[in-house]
């Protein structure tokens, strides 16, 4: 067996920004590094370091492989074991070879979900693969998009090369926690993952669970990314946290698609709104979680006439604004999305708000019938659009 470095070798880490060096090895971030001194909330680094949508990529002759990984995950000390570590999953090919539990590193345990964290250290664990077909052949490894994971190694019994251009379009995708799809069954089960692979695309998922809140350095960093598409889904974090008001949500989206637009003046970019979360529909935030374990809200109604946020005015207002901005940026388009996962679907939702593993898979099936089919605003031919601008007289 062959060790083959992770970083400055032959394999690409894709879907990640930044690649942070740890005592183990390198922690993949879905944040670039500066955006660090842009935050203080630590949730918002520990969203970026939980690798949704992020994957080794190479190509290699080997029959056997090993990754050896560190694993993080929590515990309440109420609770007899850690959290699942979540899955790792080979794709050879293009198709799922296999899939293994990520192996149990460390341990955070903490006494609730905001509580002081007491850090149990583990050491790597090593997920094996043997029986790959033989012959050259493209491999992705795809991480727990759950569990943030240090990369420490990979073993070959054959020879590791960089992977060849494919020539598939670049989609970034910005959302919440419903983006992230901590509750998919697999990595490859999050609704972008699945939709990227229906429609043809490569797909780098900048989600934040819980911190969706149109925050400039995410705009910055997609104004700044390679990208032939582009979608933003905001909303739902923005009204269960009362983060803005009427007054103020609506300039902090014009300021949020105007950042993307100057680096990216002319690609496809599809402002997704809501799906359904019936305790939020009609009724401002905050929001806890009730008896029955599911969300509830507990702003005043009457306080929609003074300017706080419902779904159904987050999702006017957006409406709204796609709507004024196409005037003059033909290739700006607007997606409701209880198209996604609308009323006839919230017996999905196990806790009123985040969809279970089925339904994330039927989300990313809706979003590629809709977006990547004929005349939808990521087919062929809307990129093609896009990149023919019309001469100035």
């Amino acid at each position: 067996m062959r060790e083959y470095p992770l970083v400055g070798g032959p394999v690409e880490v894709r879907g990640a920004l930044d690649l942070e060096e740890t005592p183990a090895g390198v922690m993949p971030r879905r944040l670039p590094a500066w955006t660090k001194e842009q935050y203080q909330d630590p949730s918002v680094y520990g969203g970026t370091v939980m690798p949704s949508g992020v994957r080794l990529v190479f190509r290699t002759d080997a029959r056997l492989l090993e990754f050896e990984v560190l694993t993080s995950t929590g515990q309440l000390d109420g609770d007899p074991r850690p959290r699942p570590t979540g899955m790792l999953e080979l794709m050879v090919d293009g198709a799922l070879f296999g899939r293994l539990r990520a192996p149990l590193g460390h341990v955070v345990r903490m006494a609730g979900p905001r509580a002081a964290q007491r850090l149990i250290p583990g050491k790597p664990g090593t997920a094996r693969f043997a029986g790959l077909p033989a012959g050259m052949k493209n491999v992705e490894l795809w991480l727990p998009q759950q569990t943030p994971t240090e990369l420490v190694a990979l073993r070959a019994d054959g020879e590791v090369l960089a992977p060849l251009p494919d020539g598939r379009p670049v989609w970034v995708h910005h959302g919440s926690s419903i983006s992230h799809c901590l509750d998919a069954d697999g990595p490859t089960g999050t609704w972008p993952v699945v939709a990227a692979s229906l429609g043809g695309a490569e797909v780098t998922n900048l989600s934040q669970p819980g911190n969706d809140m149109l925050d400039p350095y995410v705009a910055r960093t997609i104004r700044d990314l390679p990208a032939d598409l582009i979608s933003l889904k905001t909303g739902v974090n923005i009204v269960g946290l009362t983060t803005f008001r009427l007054r103020t949500f609506g300039p902090a989206v014009h300021g949020f698609l105007d950042t993307i637009r100057d680096g990216h003046p002319d690609t496809p970019l599809l402002v997704i709104s809501p799906v359904s979360c019936p305790a939020l529909e009609t009724r401002p935030g905050p929001t806890s979680v009730g008896p029955d374990g599911k969300i509830t809200a507990l702003g005043d109604h009457a306080d929609l006439a003074r300017g706080a946020l419902s779904l159904r005015v987050v999702r006017d207002e957006l409406a709204r604004i796609v709507a004024l901005r196409q005037a003059h940026d033909p290739h700006l388009y607007h997606l409701d999305g209880r198209e996604l996962l609308g009323p006839a679907d919230v017996d999905e939702l196990p806790d009123g708000l985040h969809p279970s593993a089925a339904a994330y898979r039927r989300m990313g099936e809706r979003f590629a019938a809709h977006a990547f089919a004929d005349e939808g605003p990521f087919h062929a031919r809307a990129r093609a659009r896009a990149r023919t601008r019309p001469t100035e007289e």
